[in-house]
């Protein structure tokens, strides 16, 4: 364990990421509203020094950006407006931010307020994290937008393409992606220290909701500070759900993206970035299977599986096929030879806290690996020399090739409020949609898609010699690899899984379109 105590002691800016959640939602330091706004417009650019933000969603991950957005050394934030549609989750934010108005409904903040903020920083669920970005965008408000960017592919390029059109400074919140970590592995990468990328792991302790469950029956009612309708937005109309807020809806295809959806940026987010990845070309899985009685298999299509593993195959710039894996709800890679039989692999390879342990990622190359945790976070070097000790920045010496970002994960918030005050074609951020952020989710998606089509399925008879006639499903999207281009957006070798591509919204709800 001397490796892990010595580690333990790096400096805040790589800490755990339920560790920065929970520091930051509770340091929150308020501000004083001045009594002027700048006024926004099309291609808007702040004439002063400080940038007025609308916050979408005040309580969880609202209230750990909230925090980042202040706590700027340059004190040139300015949180202007609050908006949520449960009073318990902004009960918090207003008490911290008391003189930042307080809306339920964020077409009603953008209607009457647009002229008073610059941008908008959303933590809202997955479901509608597009509509809210996309018309923010469109009256040229700058944005900030947790991950992943939405809940759909096709809402995902929409995004991409607004950010150039509008030419708004746009973020994804994988904070991850500014940790120093990431500058570490490149200069590692440029060095050839591992030699040639062979195939990327990337794991996860998600899902830590439940999945794989049927969808509920039971009858509940609305809280009181609840608006369940705002709250469903663009999703079709169902009855409240209890438990479902504030964090159970994640495992529910009509709202969340899954264990993959909730982790996939920040643990694929590091060799998609290094290695210069673009769109899949193709993608297979397997998916754990529940039984209900005898040859019966259980089905709960409306809810992400309780484990998956799949395969990407992407196209490295040097032309070679990569094949990098995914693994969630307990399933994890063989174990690498490198790690000490008694150490924790997890641990060893990624998150440092065993009590806090959220997922790795491993680049194998031809000299050796490279490993770190969410986001890039606590990279450490592996040589094929059988000593089974990592290596960590200081211990290889490099010279320091890139420069860092400030602040670290705190950083990546305030790199995108100084941009966002530069402008466009200044902006100097980690995760803009355009090149980056919309590519990635777009990837991230494309595995749920696949796993979303594992569940189709067609009724048919079945004559078992033991138990006679009995019915049967036939399932034609599993086991089979799927064949996506990228550019079109597209399945070419199983139709049906492109349903997963575009949902539609519920109507009332306008549909994007650049």
């Amino acid at each position: 364990m001397k490796e892990i105590n010595e580690k333990q002691n790096l400096k805040a800016a790589e800490m755990s990421r339920r560790k920065f959640l929970s520091v930051a939602a509770t340091g929150v330091a308020g501000l004083t509203i001045l009594p002027s706004f700048t006024v926004s417009g099309l291609g808007h650019m702040a004439p002063s020094d400080k940038l007025y933000i609308a916050k979408l969603g005040c309580g969880g991950m609202g209230a750990a950006d909230l925090e980042c957005l202040v706590n700027t050394p340059r004190k040139n934030a300015v949180i202007a407006y609050l908006c949520d549609v449960d009073g318990r989750m902004a009960a918090g934010a207003q008490k911290k931010f008391p003189k930042a108005p307080l809306y339920e409904d964020w077409r009603e903040l953008y209607e009457k307020e647009h002229k008073n903020f610059d941008a908008v920083c959303i933590s809202t669920p997955d479901h509608n994290h597009a509509i809210q970005a996309f018309g923010a965008m469109r009256m040229g408000k700058h944005v900030y937008l947790q991950k992943p960017l939405s809940h759909d592919i096709y809402e995902a390029r929409i995004l991409t393409d607004a950010a150039k059109k509008y030419k708004v400074v746009t973020q994804m919140g994988d904070q991850g992606n500014s940790c120093d970590g990431m500058k570490t592995m490149r200069e590692w990468l440029d060095a050839d220290l591992i030699g040639d990328i062979q195939k990327v792991y990337c794991w996860t302790n998600r899902p830590v909701w439940p999945q794989g469950i049927p969808w509920p029956t039971a009858k509940a009612s609305v809280p009181k500070e609840l608006n369940w309708d705002l709250w469903l937005g663009t999703a079709r109309h169902v009855d409240y759900i209890e438990n479902l807020i504030p964090f159970n809806w994640r495992g529910w295809w009509e709202f969340g993206t899954g264990a993959l959806g909730d982790m996939g940026c920040h643990i694929i987010g590091p060799p998609f970035k290094l290695l210069g990845l673009g769109y899949p070309s193709e993608v297979s899985c397997s998916v754990t299977n529940q039984f209900t009685d005898i040859f019966k298999e259980a089905y709960y299509p409306e809810s992400a599986p309780v484990a998956s593993s799949i395969r990407f195959k992407f196209k490295q710039q040097n032309g070679k096929n990569l094949d990098l894996y995914w693994m969630d709800g307990g399933i994890m890679p063989e174990r690498f030879d490198e790690i000490d039989p008694n150490a924790d692999m997890t641990t060893a390879m990624g998150d440092l806290d065993p009590l806090d342990v959220e997922g790795a990622t491993v680049f194998v190359g031809t000299k050796g690996k490279i490993s770190c945790g969410w986001g890039g976070s606590d990279p450490r070097l592996w040589v094929n020399d059988g000593s089974k000790k990592p290596l960590f920045a200081k211990d290889v010496n490099l010279p320091q090739k890139y420069e860092r970002i400030e602040g670290g994960t705190n950083g990546h918030y305030w790199a995108w409020i100084d941009s966002c005050i530069a402008g466009y074609d200044k902006a100097n951020v980690e995760s803009p949609f355009e090149g980056y952020a919309g590519p990635l989710t777009e990837a991230v998606l494309m595995g749920n898609l696949i796993l979303r089509s594992y569940n189709i399925r067609e009724e048919v008879k079945r004559n078992d010699s033991v138990y006679g006639e009995m019915e049967a499903f036939l399932y034609p999207g599993r086991n089979i690899t799927y064949q996506w281009d990228g550019a079109n957006m597209r399945i070419t070798n199983f139709e049906a899984a492109n349903q997963f591509v575009k949902r539609e919204y519920r109507k009332g709800w306008e549909e994007l379109k650049l």
